[in-house]
């Protein structure tokens, strides 16, 4: 099978899924996750074909895989879709196809979490019939084959973003996660919160994607193409950067790049669209992890990342242009805003939820100072331990819910880590790969991928004299470690606070085999972006990742020289945030004692009251009391009821001068009158007998024969 081939079908299992327990299996919950898994893993293995057919091919950037076929016909030309595999494809690839296969495995394990009851302490599952928060816990979840239906749309609409070609396609991918997220963050609808929080998330990413297709439209007016291979070559660039926008002194290429980021700041949570990310931790865990590593939110950094040409087009390595500093302001700035709020909060997941905002933030950030290849590096290395801390976010509180049951106490909130405590002998494999996630999202020196990932966008942007964007990353750095430990230390370590944290439980293989493979990869994978430079072991590893990402563009990056002080910087924050945060909680018993519980960042800087009071409140009093009682009921109404009694009077002149007299009775009753004359007056000679008829018809013959006669003979 040709490559080419192979890449159109990687997106098709999961779909194919998508409509057979649809439509076929969703009453058999063996069956549906069955053939979600078995989609997973067929979208896995043909991605792992295209991949390492990609990495054997020399100059892939040059020569990459593609194919195109016509789709909409534009007048005497096609607009044409395809499938793109080059350099920067491959790579995400690689990791998306990675993740959610372990995090279609992870979730038959946290669905079937429930055992007949008097067996609840088999593997830390609850038992059926159990009460959790007010709920009844079932043996298996209600809505089992639902969830992996919507998972495997949500599959499909990434590996569609990945392997497209151009911008339309992949804004199709875009919008099916979109959707998906809407169905997945809302799954346990019965929860007005869960609701809430769909709702929330589709509308604060529909405001990015608005302008995104703007961005597009624009675009293909000015080339008359959306697709990469032709839009990304000097000359469509060029033209793109000399060509005046009449906005804000952006050229063409800058106001386009710049709607398609807003776009990004939707999708994947940038400030200030920021606040519907930690509402979706409404959704069930697999959910989270899927949109904080596997597709979402990666999506939008991937596309800047595929739109970087776009972005730095007209710029010449120094003095960055209007549209990048925009892209480095608000990637910045995210990074130090997300990072302060996370060190305050006590829901597990909602911690791992300000950690993505604030690593996305790091992502963007580097791609606003132009170092692309350290943002693709960051962004794979992110979803490999992101994947991982999610995933065992998950672990951790199927195992406290486990100890919930056990105490009958439905009070104690199972994800707030005050409530936790000792679970490293409880759940050992959990606290194992969980340690590894969170010190390679600190950047652990060395044997961590998150490390050698963001040391690299430190290094872009002390190499690049951009001080105040390296100064505030290493700020958002040194929190990051911090709390990061703070969360295993209350989770994990010193004695157990809670009776329920006394009687956690692991989890099943389902979940903690897909921790171990994460896990693997969160430290492997930073090896193969080591620095030829890097002091002892550079030159060791080849900077692969490097060399071979950084062909995607014509001309390739140079990596940044080697300096000790981002190198210092790395590892100072790494381990004094992590040094920090253990002797700050480790004998921390209680919120109360948590000197970090400042009102401002516990409550998100109050960003959604701000937003209730500066955006929802205006709008709901527009729709209800200005367009509905106001132009409806006011205007709108009053015209109607104004026309009502004109319009009547017309009708009853009408009715009655012209209605009644001429079409009723001349007309109506006047053709019945007639008719019913010549019918009575012609009943006469309707005898039935027939000489009658006979000598009738003789006298009409003789008058009618005279008649000719007559006229013949004149």
């Amino acid at each position: 099978m040709t490559t080419e081939l192979l890449i159109w079908l990687i997106p098709l299992p999961p779909v194919l899924a998508f409509f057979l327990i649809v439509l076929f299996t969703n009453k058999s919950k063996a069956l549906s996750h069955t053939v979600g898994v078995g989609a997973a893993f067929l979208s896995f293995l043909a991605a792992m074909v295209v991949f390492f057919r990609a990495i054997a091919v020399e100059h892939l950037g040059e020569h990459p895989f593609e194919s195109a076929i016509n789709w909409l016909p534009t007048g005497n030309t096609w607009l044409k879709i395809g499938v793109l595999i080059d350099p920067l494809g491959a790579a995400v690839l690689f990791f998306v196809s990675i993740t959610i296969l372990m995090i279609f495995l992870y979730s038959v394990g946290y669905h079937n979490f429930g055992q007949p009851a008097g067996d609840h302490d088999h593997a830390g599952l609850p038992p059926h019939g159990a009460t959790v928060h007010g709920h009844t816990v079932p043996s298996v979840e209600p809505m089992y084959s639902r969830f992996f239906a919507f998972l495997g749309l949500f599959a499909f609409g990434m590996y569609v973003l990945v392997i497209s070609d151009n911008l339309l396609t992949m804004f199709v991918g875009w919008e099916i996660m979109g959707l998906c997220s809407y169905l997945l963050i809302g799954f346990w609808y019965g929860k007005p919160s869960a609701r809430n929080a769909a709702i929330k998330a589709f509308m604060t990413t529909r405001i990015g994607d608005v302008f995104m297709l703007l961005g597009i439209s624009f675009l293909y007016s000015v080339t008359g193409t959306l697709s990469f291979r032709e839009i990304f070559n000097e000359t469509t660039l060029h033209t793109l950067a000399s060509i005046p926008s009449g906005v804000l002194g952006l050229s063409a290429a800058g106001l386009i790049a710049v709607l398609l980021f807003i776009g990004t700041i939707g999708k994947s949570a940038q400030w200030p669209l920021h606040v519907w990310l930690p509402d979706a931790m409404e959704g069930p865990t697999p959910v989270s992890a899927m949109i904080h590593a596997a597709t979402m939110v990666s999506a939008g950094v991937y596309a800047v990342i595929r739109m970087f040409p776009l972005l730095t087009a007209g710029y010449e390595g120094h003095g960055l242009t209007p549209e990048m500093t925009f892209v480095a302001f608000i990637g910045t700035f995210t990074a130090i805003f997300a990072a302060t709020i996370a060190v305050a909060q006590n829901d597990i997941k909602r911690v791992l939820a300000y950690s993505t905002i604030s690593q996305l933030g790091f992502m963007i950030a580097a791609l606003g100072i132009g170092a692309y290849v350290a943002a693709a590096f960051h962004l794979i290395t992110h979803a490999f331990f992101k994947a991982l801390l999610f995933l065992g976010s998950g672990s951790v509180i199927h195992g406290m819910e486990h100890g919930v049951l056990h105490t009958g106490n439905h009070k104690v909130d199972p994800q707030d880590m005050f409530n936790m405590g000792g679970l490293r002998k409880k759940m050992p494999i959990t606290f194992w790969t969980f340690l590894i996630g969170g010190f390679a999202l600190s950047g652990f020196p060395l044997v961590t991928a998150g490390f050698w990932s963001k040391d690299e966008i430190l290094a872009d942007a002390w190499y690049h004299h951009h001080y105040l964007v390296f100064g505030t990353l290493a700020l958002a750095a040194f929190l990051t470690a911090f709390y990061t430990m703070r969360q295993i230390t209350l989770t994990f370590l010193g004695e157990p606070r809670t009776e329920e944290a006394k009687h956690a439980h692991e989890t099943p293989w389902t979940m903690t085999v897909p921790l171990m493979v994460l896990s693997f990869f969160a430290v492997t994978y930073g090896w193969v972006g080591i620095p030829e430079k890097f002091p002892l072991i550079g030159g060791i590893f080849p900077n692969w990742f490097h060399d071979f990402v950084g062909h995607t563009l014509a001309e390739v990056p140079k990596a940044p020289e080697f300096s000790w002080i981002p190198l210092l910087t790395s590892i100072v924050v790494a381990l004094g945030g992590l040094a920090a945060g253990y002797y700050t909680y480790r004998n921390v018993k209680s919120a109360e004692e948590d000197k970090l519980q400042i009102p401002v960042l516990k409550n998100k800087w109050y960003f959604d009251e701000l937003y209730e009071v500066v955006f929802i409140k205006p709008v709901t009093w527009f729709s209800e009391v200005f367009v509905s009682k106001w132009m409806d009921q006011g205007a709108i109404d009053s015209i109607l009821h104004a026309f009502g009694p004109s319009t009547g009077g017309v009708g009853s002149f009408i009715r009655d001068k012209f209605d009644v007299p001429f079409i009723n009775r001349f007309l109506g009753d006047g053709s019945a009158d007639a008719t019913w004359w010549v019918g009575e007056n012609l009943r006469p000679i309707q005898t039935g007998r027939i000489q009658q008829y006979l000598i009738l018809s003789l006298f009409v013959l003789l008058v009618v024969g005279g008649l000719l006669y007559f006229f013949l003979l004149a």
